[in-house]
């Protein structure tokens, strides 16, 4: 009995220790925990398919202004990377010569006008003597035909009037449009001639891409004229309508396609590098909210959630995000699986399931 009693003494302590100890958790006890997560189903949808190529942004609007008259340049208000306003001066030269040529088509007008009015006169008075027989036809004539020059000699003297107003209208030079100026040609005191280059400048109000398409790639672009642009922070921009050329370039073979960005501030400039995505066809693929992705360094999963409510994590293969911002899964889950929508509360809960029942 002596050496039964240690022996049942040991027993009775191991099955008090055991009850005390939690019980390991089962299916259904780890299910609750992500019984009372969003989901969504993942279903089968079609999208886009789409070949990228490298694009280079520039300006719709991008001009150079050259000089139209003869003068010393004495004003340049703004520089390179300065701001203008449509119809601001860039741009002022000496007008002594010009406003010298205005004041000479004044006074060759003045007296065309008093040469018209003299010729009024005698007509007239022509025509009163002519009308009582008192003169020969001839005499009228001649009237008649000096009136008809004084006229000509007027308009001609109005048009070079314009001719020299317009002259001197050059010697102050104004932007075309709004937009940063690019390049200045010219220093101030620098004597100019008409078609010498002044400024270069650009508007950023509009923009496009430029893509070199090569030609087997052409056909379903011209067939769809669908795109997106991809900027260098990872946005996507709907582009507008396609400008596609109907011809090659000679020497590259290649397709110059141009892709307008929507109107805005989209942080881009002329000659940034971006990725155009070209619309080609349509594929069947499972879509998942890019909100609902796992991200691990650079492995990619989600959390999912079955029938009985039990959390886990899968990992997955995507391909790029469409333009709804859902990204496709190419391998990892299968239609009709439910996804976790938040990652938060789904990690939450993924692990308190692994945890045993009463631990913190």
């Amino acid at each position: 009995m002596s050496l039964l009693r240690p022996t049942a003494v040991l027993g009775a302590v191991l099955m008090i220790a055991a009850c005390s100890e939690p019980p390991s958790p089962t299916p259904a006890t780890r299910g609750a925990a992500g019984a009372d997560l969003t989901t969504i189903a993942v279903q089968a949808e079609g999208v886009p398919r789409e070949t990228a190529f490298d694009g280079t942004i520039e300006a719709v609007n991008q001009a150079t202004v050259a000089a139209q008259t003869s003068g010393r340049v004495v004003e340049l208000p703004f520089d390179v990377g300065d701001y203008v306003e449509q119809n601001q001066i860039i741009a002022r030269l000496t007008s002594s010569e010009q406003s010298a040529r205005v004041a000479a088509a004044e006074g060759s007008l003045a007296e065309a006008e008093a040469r018209l009015a003299e010729a009024q006169l005698a007509y007239q008075r022509t025509r009163d003597v002519y009308d009582k027989k008192l003169v020969a036809k001839a005499q009228f004539d001649t009237a008649a035909a000096n009136l008809d020059s004084a006229r000509a000699r007027v308009e001609a003297a109005q048009a070079a009037l314009r001719e020299a107003r317009e002259g001197l209208g050059y010697t102050v030079v104004h932007a075309p449009y709004a937009g940063i100026v690019a390049a200045r040609h010219v220093q101030l005191g620098e004597t100019v001639t008409p078609g010498k280059i002044l400024m270069t400048g650009m508007s950023l109000e509009h923009l496009r891409v430029v893509v070199e398409i090569p030609q087997q790639n052409i056909g379903p672009l011209r067939e769809h004229r669908k795109a997106r642009i991809i900027l260098p922070d990872g946005r996507s921009l709907t582009a507008g309508n396609l400008r596609i050329p109907p011809g090659a370039e000679p020497a590259t073979h290649t397709f110059r396609v141009l892709v307008p960005l929507p109107e805005g501030d989209h942080g881009v400039f002329p000659g940034t590098l971006v990725k155009v995505a070209f619309v080609s066809g349509e594929d069947k693929h499972l879509l998942i909210p890019a909100a609902a992705l796992v991200r691990r360094g650079e492995v990619t999963g989600v959390y999912i959630v079955d029938q009985a409510g039990s959390v886990s994590l899968r990992y997955l293969r995507t391909a790029t995000p469409d333009p709804l911002g859902r990204v496709p899964v190419l391998a990892g889950v299968v239609a009709g699986e439910r996804v976790a929508t938040d990652i938060i509360a789904a990690g939450v809960a993924y692990r308190a399931q692994l945890q045993p029942t009463g631990e913190r």
